[in-house]
């Protein structure tokens, strides 16, 4: 099996992609690259198995007709979010409310933050996938995974603050969090100038974290949609959580 992790951003400069080879109790960082472009990441999602993004694969579904409610002038449609609660749903997804509660660790809004740039490109991602190969859907089920690594590294107790950015500090926290992923995962073989890269790059870090629960979500081995929320999984996109430790990939 092949897993591909997909860090993206809405520039391709800082857009990070990770290949790993899975082989009975292995796993082999076969590609690492950084400024992955359109071309690139469908290329590399036709390479292989499974592929896990780290972007929202949709909006929440109470935006729309909000939208349209405010674009044709449909007063009601729009007061029905008046206040605090009723702009709340237009923000976050079901998924976003369910990893909040399972994991108290709140992802950022796909339609109140710059995150909704990072999610257009990912729309015209699934478009250019859907004419080479067919649409995916949203909720993971046929191999395309909306990840979260910050969510997978909680599940998997790694513990990974501050690791963002340039400074010593963030790359010693990112040092610090492949050290744990190591130790617990002895059959992830990552080469020395790997390795560095790896800690060098919050977005090469991330690409990694996403292939491994790329491969999470292949196994069935993530949280499963709750009863009820099918639908909303499948037009919103589904944040696939790791449900097994780091032993349970191989």
């Amino acid at each position: 099996m092949r897993t591909l992790g997909v860090d993206l951003s809405a520039n391709p400069v800082k857009t990070a992609a990770a290949v790993l080879e899975w082989t009975p109790g292995q796993a082999r960082l076969a590609e690492l690259r950084l400024g992955a472009t359109d071309e690139d990441i469908v290329r590399l999602v036709g390479n292989c198995d499974y592929t896990g993004i780290d972007c929202p694969l949709g909006w929440p579904a109470r935006l729309v007709p909000f939208l349209q409610g405010h674009l044709g002038n449909d007063a009601g449609a729009v007061l029905a979010h008046d206040g605090p609660e009723g702009r709340r749903v237009l923000a976050y997804r079901e998924t976003d409310r369910f990893v909040a509660g399972l994991l108290r660790l709140v992802p950022m809004s796909v339609s109140a933050d710059r995150l909704g740039h990072v999610a257009m490109r990912c729309a015209v991602i699934q478009a250019k996938i859907a004419r080479t190969a067919g649409p995916r859907r949203r909720d993971g089920s046929d191999g395309l995974a909306e990840v979260y690594p910050a969510a997978s590294l909680k599940a998997w107790g790694i513990t990974a603050r501050k690791y963002k950015g340039g400074t010593d500090a963030a790359r010693l926290a990112r040092e610090a969090s492949l050290r744990s992923l190591r130790d617990q995962a002895g059959w992830l073989r990552l080469e020395g100038a790997d390795a560095q890269l790896l800690a060098s790059d919050d977005d090469l870090h991330d690409a990694l974290i996403a292939s491994l629960s790329a491969r999470a979500a292949a196994l069935g081995r993530t949280c499963p949609v709750p009863a009820g929320l099918e639908q909303a999984a499948a037009e919103e996109g589904w944040i696939h959580v790791p449900n097994t430790p780091l032993a349970g990939l191989i």
